[in-house]
């Protein structure tokens, strides 16, 4: 460990979704193309594990049901290696889009496939595009009805596809005794939040704007900060998407080159865990959910 690594744990998670998936380029993409389109994840998430174990950090992968489905090994390979598996929902919708019947089962079909291809309880969830908010807070009442015990899905920003912007930046339960809600990490500047959690700010900033605003939420808010950032991110021969909009080909395409090197120097500067262990003391509070005769048996097994 370096003598200047931050020791204090923060938690480090990663969105498994392919570039394909991404909201974004959803009117580029239609969803009934997905099965022809090159998948790119296994390889990516190759890269990924192979640079935590590296680096000693342990982390939190928030994982489609789609690709689960369809890349068991991966998802395998993930428990393995000493990971937590959660759920990002099944088909990558976002929840302002979904009723909540098709809510409950989204999130129902894919905790369902991650437990049995894993053997593990899926504990933590993360809305597709952090789409939970003001408007939507019944989700946190379907996610706990459904055996979750924490989300991290609302992102106390401004931005023009989500956010929260008055939701507090640290661990909260948005409706009294319901889950755990962990914010994606924001600094509070100027009376308002700024976004330093990772993706396309990671990208973008320098390396070093984000290694000061993770030290300042450690020392000046005491409290571990949630990073995340997508397997496509760190992958620069991805196919290239015609006709999407200047702006959604700036954030997307912006310093994936990049990308790698930043992450490795991100994992040598903190101490990176696993949601639930990062967040142990806070989710205690939360009744666990039963292991099931199914999650049994593969365990045993």
């Amino acid at each position: 460990m370096s003598p200047t690594r931050n020791r204090a744990a923060n938690a480090l998670t990663v969105d498994v979704e392919d570039y394909f998936q991404v909201s974004a380029l959803a009117p580029s993409i239609p969803r009934s193309s997905w099965d022809t389109r090159e998948c790119r994840i296994e390889r990516n998430l190759d890269r990924i594990l192979e640079l935590f174990e590296r680096n000693g950090a342990r982390a939190t992968f928030f994982t489609l049901g789609w690709i689960a489905e369809r890349y068991p090994r991966a998802i395998r390979r993930i428990v393995e290696a000493g990971h937590e598996l959660a759920s990002h929902g099944y088909g990558h919708q976002r929840v302002t889009d979904l009723t909540p019947w098709a809510f409950r089962e989204d999130i129902t079909r894919a905790r369902r496939i991650l437990q049995d291809l894993s053997g593990t309880v899926i504990r933590g969830y993360r809305a597709p595009s952090f789409s939970i908010g003001e408007d939507n807070l019944w989700a946190h009442d379907v996610l706990a009805e459904t055996g979750h015990a924490y989300s991290s899905s609302i992102y106390p920003v401004h931005h023009d596809h989500y956010g929260m912007p008055d939701a507090p930046r640290e661990p909260h339960r948005p409706l009294e005794g319901g889950i755990l809600e962990l914010p994606p990490a924001t600094l509070r500047m100027g009376g308002r939040n700024l976004p330093v959690a990772g993706g396309g700010y990671f990208r973008l900033l320098p390396y070093a704007v984000s290694r000061h605003a993770l030290r300042h939420i450690a020392r000046v808010d005491g409290m571990p900060a949630v990073f995340y950032f997508h397997p496509w991110e760190i992958d620069p021969d991805q196919p290239r998407i015609p006709g999407i909009d200047a702006k959604t080909r700036f954030r997307h395409y912006l310093n994936l080159k990049r990308m790698a090197p930043r992450l490795e120097r991100l994992l040598q500067d903190f101490e990176w865990d696993r949601m639930d262990r990062v967040f142990a003391d806070q989710l205690a509070a939360t009744p666990r959910p039963a292991l099931t005769t199914e999650i049994a048996r593969v365990s045993i097994a």
